[in-house]
């Protein structure tokens, strides 16, 4: 089965999604605050469409053994958070559901942070990764990375994650037809980093996995 094509058509997005970094970078350099080593966004909590995870996972099974080997043990650890995020969320009576204003407080190293603070697979990062620096439109509402210089009051251009999460789930459907799955609401399935990276890709493809609800 090939999926090149599903994938040429992601990059297109992700690029879109860096073009529009770089213009608001340099129409307002005072506001963006991203720098190396700066791990902010390596907190927090996002899901993954299983076209996003696809390619992440293809470009982490080209890492070396060792860094392999870290991140797994990071993300296995990131697992063990989440479950108990996800447990406490359902005794406070919350409904985890991923992208709720009570999520986005909460903090959850991905696996993927080094212990130098480096992204290992920095290149080949998520879209939602790329534009958390500047202002975005999540369901409807506008979000800004908190350590950003962008002031109440003001109006600045905003990304529409919302536009680029439905070209992901519609990806992830054809992903999913590819694959011979005839049951199209696979692909809203949302898959956390550390369990993409942890998964075999035909998995991936097949959406065959076990994930908390708190990332579905």
């Amino acid at each position: 089965m090939s999926i090149t094509h599903l994938l040429q058509r992601y990059e297109l997005l992700v690029a879109k999604a860096d073009q529009a970094f770089q213009k608001m970078k340099k129409e307002f350099p005072e506001c963006i605050k991203c720098k190396p080593r700066c791990s902010d966004c390596c907190h927090a909590l996002f899901g993954l469409f299983l076209i996003e995870a696809v390619y992440l996972k293809r470009h982490f099974d080209k890492l070396g053994r060792k860094e392999r080997r870290a991140a797994l043990f990071r993300g296995n650890k990131a697992d063990k958070e989440l479950k108990k995020l996800e447990k406490r969320l359902q005794i406070n009576g919350k409904t985890p559901e991923m992208g709720t204003e009570s999520l986005a407080r909460e903090r959850i190293r991905c696996p993927l942070l080094d212990d130098h603070q480096v992204c290992t697979l920095y290149f080949h990062r998520p879209i939602t990764c790329r534009v958390y620096g500047i202002p975005t439109a999540i369901q409807g509402k506008a979000r800004v990375c908190g350590k950003a210089g962008f002031k109440s009051g003001k109006t600045y251009p905003i990304f529409d994650l919302d536009r680029v999460y439905q070209e992901l789930f519609l990806l992830s459907g054809e992903l999913l037809k590819e694959a011979g799955r005839r049951d199209p609401e696979r692909a809203s399935l949302l898959i956390s980093v550390s369990k993409a990276i942890e998964t075999p890709l035909e998995d991936i493809i097949h959406g065959s996995f076990e994930q908390p609800d708190i990332v579905d």
